[in-house]
């Protein structure tokens, strides 16, 4: 079996929940404010985590509270943190969430996660097997030492582009599996999508964004389930109708539970079939870490 190594963001998700989103100008009245450990690396290394997967992180948190809180409970989850160093430069990574009628708006800090750097990840003991995931909230030139580092193991390198922002061609050739959402895709494609487009438009965009052809290109569409051009097949994974609280996660849920599957040897299609039923638990609680569910309760669901 093979590990995960997760090199990303590790956060304090401030969350305040409240009937409806805010105009700009206007203050509306909130219900509660919650503190969950967020962070799209965290998160990610969370659900690898219990999902059963060795899992590795590799990041940095400052050395305030938020700090310390954040290590107990990643260290709680059997998570490996010999590589997440903490640091008095900067505060910890925070995310501040509104959370109303089931959808969230984010603004995220980066904080320490800035200062993640290519040594940090220049020491990360990957072979053959293991799988490299990373995101966009940690700097890009750390995430492409850290895949060039993966490749010339024998990793699989796992993406996920967001926040979007552009990236390099270099960058993106080194990417095994792309996943992101329709929204991420059109920005980096340079085309206009939304969430009422079919399965062929997006199909097409993914295969202009190829950029190797054995890539992999994984769009996550919510409740209408996954989309994904693995070279030139297409998969399509249907959607799955749940009762949803809190969305903040549930893509991280997704690629930690793609990686973890990844990691044992699954096949890209179950793997897929897995990674979209975690994450439809994971929309069912508040939070993003503390929401990713174990390997029982997807079995269960599946």
């Amino acid at each position: 079996m093979g590990r995960v190594f997760v090199a990303g963001s590790i956060n304090m998700d401030v969350v305040a929940t409240a009937d409806r989103h805010p105009r700009v100008g206007e203050t509306v009245a909130g219900r509660q404010v919650l503190y969950f450990p967020g962070g799209k690396g965290a998160n990610q290394a969370v659900a690898a985590s219990r999902l059963g997967a060795p899992t590795t992180l590799i990041g940095r948190l400052g050395k305030d509270p938020f700090g310390a809180e954040l290590k107990a409970f990643l260290g709680a989850q059997g998570i490996d943190l010999g590589y997440v160093q903490q640091t008095a430069e900067a505060h910890t990574g925070t995310a501040i969430i509104t959370v109303a009628d089931a959808d969230n708006t984010i603004v995220v800090i980066p904080g320490s996660n800035a200062l993640v750097g290519k040594d940090d990840v220049s020491v990360v003991p990957l072979l053959k097997g293991d799988v490299a995931v990373s995101q966009f909230e940690i700097p890009l030139p750390t995430i492409a030492a850290f895949f060039r580092r993966a490749r010339e193991a024998g990793a699989v390198t796992v993406l996920n582009p967001a926040p979007a922002q552009k990236m390099s061609s270099e960058l993106l050739a080194l990417v095994d599996i792309l996943v992101l959402n329709e929204t991420e895709l059109g920005f980096l494609a340079g085309v206009e999508l939304s969430e009422s487009d079919e399965a062929a438009p997006i199909i097409g965009v993914a295969r202009q964004l190829q950029a190797r052809a054995d890539q992999t290109i994984c769009i996550t569409l919510g409740k209408r389930g996954v989309l994904a051009l693995a070279g030139r097949e297409e998969i399509s994974v249907p959607g799955r109708a749940v009762k949803v609280v809190d969305t903040t996660g549930a893509g991280d849920c997704f690629v930690g539970a793609l990686a973890a599957q990844l990691a044992e040897g699954t096949q890209l299609r179950d793997a897929l079939t897995f990674a979209n039923a975690a994450a439809s638990i994971s929309v069912q609680r508040m939070g993003a870490g503390p929401s990713m569910p174990t390997a029982a309760e997807v079995a269960a669901a599946m």
